[in-house]
């Protein structure tokens, strides 16, 4: 049987129908919406099949609905500038004929300049860090059976909580939190496959940054939260198969709306990406008294 992460390079190799025109599949995981993570990395993916030769620098994607787990997604790609250091692509990810994403793709061969970076904070290695399943173990009674082997089921990107929130009663823990992550095996050396799963690995725990302040997290009941859109910027070339710390911050949060950022630092501390979103993060509605 395939691993995750097999089976998630299998869908980013996307089915091409016409020109400019590819089709993804993802896992029917059999929850309510896909996880923007996966269309938000196919779309690059779609994307990068029209430019050759030049590596994607940037993108910015708009979560427009909710995908469906189970059901194949439309890729629309338009060449929209074809320049001599730039490129930009715009597409348009579909599900039964309605938009669920919109994202714009910038390409840009390397050249030489300026250079400086932020450096990175002094952190345990991932060997001494919880992982995700450690994390959710104490979840194993307070959820169904079913629900709790969704949850820890096989993953293609390996995490390891830095300074992990309580998960069971958790507790307001400031605006900051750090993640190391990586692919679960060993990968080919094409560059787009590495930004490709660093697209989809930057949707895992960038929203829970937002919530932290207030000591809830995802698997809190009352608690609604969506990606509202999301922004990569690639500095330089990296591999998803070491390991990578992804230093997460909120600024702010108001009207319902979070915003979240973070960078990814090397294993030696180089920073080669940049991540934004904002999410939507709601308290449901308490019902009132009969």
């Amino acid at each position: 049987m395939p691993s995750a992460l097999d089976t998630l390079l299998s869908q980013l190799d996307l089915e091409q129908l016409d020109a400019d025109l590819y089709r993804g599949h993802n896992p029917d995981l059999r929850r309510p919406r896909m996880f923007g993570g996966h269309v938000a990395s196919q779309a690059l993916v779609a994307a990068a099949r029209t430019v050759h030769g030049v590596p994607v620098h940037s993108l910015h994607a708009y979560f427009l609905r909710a995908g469906q787990t189970g059901v194949p997604v439309l890729y629309r790609v338009e060449r929209t500038r074809n320049g001599r250091s730039f490129s930009t692509r715009s597409v348009i990810a579909e599900q039964d004929g309605e938009a669920i994403l919109q994202l714009s793709a910038s390409f840009h061969q390397a050249e030489v300049g300026f250079e400086h970076a932020e450096p990175m904070d002094e952190v345990p290695p991932p060997e001494a860090c919880l992982s995700w399943e450690d994390w959710l173990e104490p979840m194993a009674e307070h959820l169904p059976p079913a629900m709790f082997a969704e949850r820890m089921r096989d993953r293609p990107i390996e995490l390891r909580f830095v300074d992990p929130i309580e998960v069971v009663k958790p507790k307001p823990a400031g605006m900051r939190q750090r993640v190391w992550f990586r692919a679960g095996s060993k990968l080919p050396d094409d560059p787009l496959t590495h930004r490709a799963l660093a697209t989809y690995a930057s949707d895992h725990t960038l929203l829970s940054v937002v919530m932290r302040p207030h000591g809830v997290t995802f698997m809190s009941r009352g608690v609604m939260a969506a990606s509202l859109d999301h922004a990569l910027w690639f500095h330089r070339d990296f591999r998803m198969d070491d390991w990578l710390l992804y230093d997460q911050v909120s600024p702010v949060a108001f009207g319902s709306r979070g915003l979240a950022l973070g960078r990814f630092y090397t294993r030696d501390g180089v920073l080669v990406a940049s991540v934004a979103q904002e999410g939507l993060v709601r308290r449901a509605a308490r019902k009132s008294a009969p």
